[in-house]
């Protein structure tokens, strides 16, 4: 018999969301604001080597 676990975290739907709110974003702007937006999210949340 299998015993059922709850999810703490859907990383299927967290993704989903993400997504979505992305392009909810993308959609309203033009093609030289999303390079803008892209372009200043890399300087921002880059992420560092730490080797």
């Amino acid at each position: 018999m299998e015993t059922k676990r709850k999810k703490e975290f859907d990383a299927v739907k967290f993704m989903r969301e993400q997504r979505e709110s992305l392009s909810k974003k993308l959609s309203k702007m033009t093609q030289p604001e999303i390079v803008e937006y892209f372009k200043s999210r890399l300087l921002k949340y880059r992420v560092k080597p730490s080797a």
